[in-house]
């Protein structure tokens, strides 16, 4: 059974950080490739930032320069750093990777983390 579980979400100000973890369960995590997105009130789901299994990383133009992706192999984690962090960045954030599963390839979220950035 594939599990993602979201953690370090939470209240900050502009202009603080928080760091995101994603821990991964019942997938190949070393080859798996791993994204961030995140849903707004009233908005559609999208991507922030995503990362191969090689370790190339690829950002929303809205977090360029302040986000970074990265992933612990070791730990089958995937990392989310935010810094200088919006009030437009509030959102629930989700961890979704399309797997391999022992089953195969798969569409799979974790269950959301909420970020809520005050101004």
């Amino acid at each position: 059974q594939v599990q993602l579980v979201e953690s370090g979400g939470g209240l900050v100000q502009a202009g603080g950080s928080l760091r995101l973890s994603c821990a991964a369960s019942g997938i190949i995590f070393s080859i798996a490739a791993m994204d961030w997105y995140r849903q707004a009130p009233g908005k559609q789901r999208e991507l922030v930032a995503a990362i191969t299994r090689g370790g190339s990383t690829n950002y929303a133009d809205s977090v360029k320069g302040r986000f970074t992706i990265s992933r612990d192999n070791a730990k089958n984690t995937v990392y989310l750093q935010m810094n200088s962090l919006k009030p437009e960045d509030t959102a629930v954030y989700y961890c979704h990777t399309k797997g391999p599963a022992a089953t195969g390839w798969g569409i799979y979220w974790g269950q959301g983390t909420q970020v809520t950035v005050s101004s």
